[in-house]
């Protein structure tokens, strides 16, 4: 079997993504987040079936990014990859924001922001009330740790000493209106997480090797929740899009599809 090559990967989920959002906004939120899915699904978790009662679990809490999820779990070969063509048809299964049963690999409906660690929070329990070893992986976006829900989650996760919960911060530094750090700072995330009992790393969310290191280690320390601080880039991989907030809504124009493809091919 030949060896997995993330960056490889990675390349191909963007140019999934950059065709699926010629309908729709998002795509600088979800090309910021493409590593991160990339690294786990084909380095970290165990899941080669979504199936299997034994598979990690993996939870999208900023849905917004959905479409980098369909990509990866399309090129997983958990559905077919034609099927991204129907990304936000009318009564497609392919929705905006994750719907757990449209497409295999769902694991919780997700959308409104705040929700999915203290889910994840749920499943870490029940996980070790069965004595079952499958971990729990959250993604979240940096503005969506202004969210009170989030707390809540994260004092519960570390009460109870849930080491089967990482959390993957997405902090690319803009949301939908401002720059985080302008609304609420994030500078100060890392000290705060820890002081909630988290242990935490942070990384380049956009290096797959430093990412692989430090989702190879987990727990970061036995238990207490994990936090991986992934600092990135919205709209990672085409120029024009890279930290500019108007891609949080933009559509891509079909006349440009073809060029930002050959982009992501250059920059090999």
């Amino acid at each position: 079997m030949p060896k997995i090559n993330t960056e490889d990967i990675s390349r191909e989920i963007r140019k999934f993504v950059v065709k699926m959002h010629r309908i729709g906004p998002n795509v600088g939120s979800a090309l910021s987040a493409v590593d991160i899915m990339a690294v786990l699904y084909f380095d970290i978790m165990n899941i080669d079936s979504p199936e299997d009662p034994k598979r990690d679990r993996f939870i999208l809490s900023k849905g917004h990014a959905v479409s980098a999820l369909y990509a990866t779990l399309a090129k997983k070969g958990f559905f077919e990859e034609s099927l991204l063509d129907e990304y936000l048809v009318d009564g497609g299964p392919l929705a905006g924001h994750p719907v757990r049963g449209n497409v295999p690999g769902i694991e919780v409906s997700t959308g409104s922001l705040g929700h999915g660690l203290s889910i994840a929070a749920g499943l870490a329990m029940a996980a070790k009330n069965d004595k079952r070893k499958y971990r729990i992986f959250v993604l979240m976006g940096d503005g969506e740790c202004q969210e009170g829900s989030v707390w809540e989650g994260a004092i519960v996760a570390s009460r109870l000493q849930l080491d089967n919960i990482t959390v993957i911060i997405d902090a690319n530094n803009l949301q939908g209106y401002e720059r985080v750090e302008n609304i609420l700072p994030i500078s100060s995330l890392k000290a705060i997480w820890e002081n909630f009992g988290w242990s935490v790393v942070e990384v380049d969310g956009h290096d797959v090797r430093s990412l692989k290191k430090a989702l190879s280690k987990l727990p970061l320390a036995k238990g207490r929740p994990s936090l991986v601080l992934a600092r990135t880039v919205k709209g990672k991989g085409i120029a024009e899009m890279e930290n500019n907030l108007g891609w949080h809504y933009y559509s891509v124009p079909a006349d440009k599809v073809d060029s930002y493809l050959d982009e992501l091919d250059k920059r090999k």
